[in-house]
């Protein structure tokens, strides 16, 4: 208790309601990790079913990440890239434009540093090319791409975006479908039409959150869709960003959500995962078509001016490096169609009169609540959250979006592992609900 009384009286805690987080008897403060595991100062162990949020693949104290940070503390910890360079980010760097087919890597350091790069190239490429009316960019509803302020204006969530909208500019916003199903994506595709029609010629670029819009509760949109979708970007004369900070390094299946499309993005945005959830580090990748428009005299004044302290930050990348390693080495996507199977028949099993719907994709899992009737819970009931905590009781740490309770373990969770976590959410789902 200690250690949270302190807590309350000096922490400011990301997404979390102040007053709640003073009050929950299930408040835990995490002291070590092991695997998939999430142990407290009272030694009591937990399931990690969010992946430390989403980003840890591997497991915690994974030996080779903890021994490639080693060594790069034997070197150096921190050096700028204003200017330098270092081996790390260039090996990272190459390896990251062989896995995804692009050929600029920018390091910045979150995902929504990532895309907030991406929106500035994506607009300053257009005004060094001759373009000076695309200035606009367009995404999905129900988007989430961050929480500074040019991630926040492509935002679709109204409970996290509609107080700071006086701040930022207005997106063109495409309906998303909520379920991949052909005739809600065909209805998504006309309006896309119609938008891209009306402002084709205005947008900078394209950005997506592909085949998945996780912090909206799961909405899924199929390849074909995505597909369709970027098409009628580039037929416009826009770039094409995918947001892959949730779903890369394996979470859906691949190494990319890309990989399961055909059109090639211009951007690729990366984080959470890429340094198996060790060290905060993102890259923002692109073609070397992008790049060429930066290029010219000093005094044209075409240099991308913006940059991080810790842009490229050895330690990070060091951990990122070995992630890739460790994910070739192990073969670990060709062990995830298994892993992912069995999510998803465990996710099947849980069976209750307010469990809605079962969503799923790749290794994301979401149990939707709702009334009996089908009707949403009144938001003051927190349904979501109850259970989220209650899960905690049965030994599972996981989150909810809403009134949708959110699975995403590690990638590396054996199956044993799994069945212990839907059973936790399972049973939290009755102490809450009955």
């Amino acid at each position: 208790m200690r250690w949270l009384s302190r807590d309350y009286a000096h922490l400011w805690h990301p997404f979390t309601a102040a007053d709640e987080w003073e009050q929950q008897a299930e408040n835990r403060v995490i002291e070590r990790g092991e695997g998939v595991w999430l142990i407290d100062t009272d030694g009591q162990r937990f399931l990690d079913g969010t992946a430390s949020l989403w980003c840890n693949i591997l497991g915690h104290q994974h030996p080779a990440l903890d021994a490639a940070i080693q060594t790069q503390l034997g070197r150096i910890a921190h050096t700028t890239m204003l200017g330098l360079t270092h081996p790390g980010a260039v090996e990272h760097a190459e390896r990251l434009c062989a896995l995804t087919g692009l050929d600029r890597v920018f390091y910045s350091d979150s995902g929504s540093t990532a895309v907030e790069v991406a929106l500035k190239m994506a607009f300053q490429a257009c005004q060094q090319r001759g373009e000076a009316r695309r200035t606009r960019f367009a995404a999905l509803s129900e988007a989430y791409h961050g929480d500074t302020v040019g991630s926040v204006s492509l935002g679709g969530i109204e409970l996290f975006h509609s107080l700071y909208r006086p701040l930022l500019f207005e997106a063109v916003r495409i309906p998303s479908p909520e379920r991949a199903e052909a005739q809600e994506e065909q209805a998504c595709l006309r309006a896309a039409e119609v938008l891209f029609a009306a402002h084709g010629s205005e947008l900078a670029a394209l950005v997506v959150e592909p085949l998945v819009q996780g912090a909206a509760g799961l909405r899924l949109h199929s390849p074909a869709f995505l597909d369709r979708l970027c098409r009628m970007a580039k037929q416009a004369g826009a770039y094409v960003v995918f947001d892959e900070v949730a779903t890369g390094f394996g979470r859906l299946g691949t190494m990319f959500a890309m990989d399961q499309v055909e059109e090639r993005p211009d951007f690729l945005c990366l984080a959470k995962a890429i340094t198996g959830g060790y060290l905060p580090l993102a890259a923002t990748v692109t073609t070397e078509a992008v790049y060429d428009c930066f290029r010219g005299p000093y005094t044209d004044y075409r240099t991308f001016f913006h940059g991080h302290t810790y842009t490229g930050n050895p330690l990070a990348v060091a951990a990122a490096l070995a992630t890739l390693y460790v994910i070739h080495d192990t073969s670990l996507l060709a062990a995830l169609p298994q892993r992912i199977a069995l999510l998803h028949e465990e996710l099947a099993r849980l069976q209750h009169p307010c469990i809605a719907e079962h969503r799923h994709i790749g290794m994301m899992a979401g149990v939707v609540l709702r009334q009996p009737d089908g009707e949403p819970f009144p938001a003051e009931q927190r349904i979501g959250h109850r259970v989220a905590l209650a899960t905690r009781r049965h030994g599972a740490i996981v989150r909810n979006l809403g009134d949708t309770v959110m699975v995403m373990p590690p990638l590396v969770i054996e199956a044993a592992e799994t069945r212990a976590l839907m059973q936790a959410v399972g049973a939290a789902i009755v102490d809450v609900l009955g």
